[in-house]
C-alpha cells in the first residue's frame, strides 16, 4: 500500500464546509460597490439523481442508424451530412456523434468543392474516381481508395477528373462543444496511398492463422501520434476484410464508430448490436444492421457487436472512431469476447 503524507500544517486550518468564511469589506481594498451573485445557472443535484444522465434518459444515447448509398449516388456536387444531431440533443449543429460528423461528398467530373472546416482532424476515404486538391496552396492528386488526413488551419478545395465520392469524416462537433476554434496543426497532412494500404492489407490476410484474429485489418497511424497510434490524436481509422464464411467475434469499446461499407455482397454480410451477452459470449436480443456497399451505419459507444460474413466472397470495411481521443484519455476500454466454444470472459 502507498501512503500519501499530509502536508504540515494543513491540520490547523479551520476547513469545515458547514462554517462560512468571515464577510470582506470591499471599501478595505478600495472598491466601490456591491458584489454581483453570479449564481442564477447554479444547480444542485442529489448525487442518484444526476450521477448517470445518459443512463436516466437525461442525455441521448447514440442511436443505431443506417445510411444507404442511394443519398449521394445520383446526386451534384456536394456534401451530404449524416446528421443525427435532433436525436443527440444537439442544437449547434450537425453531427452524427457527440464529437464527430461524418458526410459523403459527391464531386462531379469537371467540377470542385471547398471543404474547409473548424476541426483539429479530418479524414478522406475516396470510395470512387479520382482528382487533385489543392491545400492551403499546394497540391496533391488522389484516387479510389485513397485516404486523405488534414489537420487543424487546413484550406483545402477538391477537384474532380472524374465522377467521384468520397466519406468525409471530422471533428467539429467536439469543437463545437468545447467553443474553441481550431488553430494549431497536431499533425501533418498526410495520403495513405490505396496501394499501399491494399499491399499491406493482404499481407496480414496472407499469414497463417490470420482468420483466427480477432481482425483481419490493417490500423492506419500518424508519425507524429507515437502514444495513440492512431491516424489522428482524435480519430482512429481501420482498412479491414471481413473473410468468407468468417464471424468476428463480439466486441465493445467507448469510442462512438462510423462504419463504412465497401464491396460487400447485396446479402449475408452484417453487424450484430447489443447491450449483453451470454454464458457463451453470444449478442443477447441483438439488433441486425445489413450491409449496403457504400453505405455506412453507427455503432455506439460500450455496445458489444460483431460481424458476420456467410457469403463466399470477402467484404471490406472502414470503421471511423474517436478512439485517438479516447485512448489519449485512457478511457478507450477496449473488450473481447472469448472463442464461441468457451465462456465469455
Amino acid at each position: 500500500m502507498t501512503t500519501i503524507a499530509t502536508p504540515a500544517g494543513v491540520g490547523a486550518i479551520d476547513l469545515d464546509p458547514t462554517i462560512a468564511a468571515p464577510m470582506t469589506n470591499v471599501a478595505e481594498y478600495g472598491f466601490e460597490g456591491r458584489f454581483e451573485d453570479w449564481a442564477e445557472d447554479a444547480r444542485l443535484f442529489e448525487y442518484s439523481k444526476a450521477a448517470n444522465p445518459i443512463g436516466s434518459g437525461h442525455a441521448p444515447q447514440v442511436p443505431i442508424v443506417r445510411f444507404g448509398p442511394e443519398i449521394y449516388s445520383d446526386q451534384p456536387t456536394g456534401v451530404v451530412p449524416l446528421d443525427l444531431s435532433e436525436k443527440l440533443g444537439i442544437n449547434t449543429g450537425a453531427a452524427t456523434s457527440p464529437a464527430l460528423l461524418a458526410n459523403f461528398v459527391r464531386i462531379r467530373a469537371g467540377e470542385q468543392i471547398d471543404t474547409a472546416v473548424n476541426a483539429t482532424s479530418q479524414l478522406y476515404y475516396v470510395l470512387y474516381g479520382r482528382g487533385f486538391a489543392a491545400i492551403n496552396g499546394r497540391l496533391i492528386r488522389w484516387e479510389k481508395g485513397d485516404f486523405v488526413t488534414l489537420p487543424a488551419g487546413a484550406r483545402s478545395v477538391f477537384y474532380a477528373d472524374a465522377e467521384a465520392a468520397m466519406y468525409w469524416v471530422h471533428d467539429e462537433p467536439l469543437l463545437r462543444y468545447l467553443g474553441v476554434d481550431a488553430t494549431r496543426p497536431r499533425f501533418q497532412a498526410t495520403k495513405f496511398r490505396r496501394s499501399d494500404a491494399v499491399a499491406k492489407l493482404e499481407e496480414i490476410a496472407s499469414r497463417p492463422g490470420a482468420n483466427d484474429k480477432s481482425r483481419v485489418s490493417v490500423l492506419l497511424a500518424n508519425a507524429d501520434q507515437e502514444q495513440t497510434l492512431t491516424i489522428t490524436h482524435v480519430l482512429w481509422a481501420m482498412f479491414g476484410v471481413l473473410p468468407p464464411n468468417q464471424e468476428q467475434r463480439p466486441h465493445r469499446h467507448q469510442s462512438v464508430a462510423l462504419d463504412l461499407i465497401l464491396d460487400a455482397p447485396p446479402s449475408g454480410c452484417y453487424t450484430l448490436l447489443g447491450t449483453r451477452l451470454d454464458e457463451r459470449g453470444e449478442i443477447v436480443d441483438p439488433t441486425r444492421v445489413d450491409w449496403q456497399a457504400g453505405g455506412a451505419f453507427t455503432t455506439p459507444p460500450g455496445m458489444w457487436h460483431a460481424h458476420y460474413n456467410e457469403t463466399d466472397t470477402p467484404a471490406h470495411l472502414i470503421p471511423v472512431q474517436d478512439a485517438g481521443l479516447q485512448t489519449y484519455l485512457r478511457s478507450l476500454d477496449i473488450k473481447f469476447t472469448q472463442r464461441r466454444d468457451l465462456v465469455a470472459g
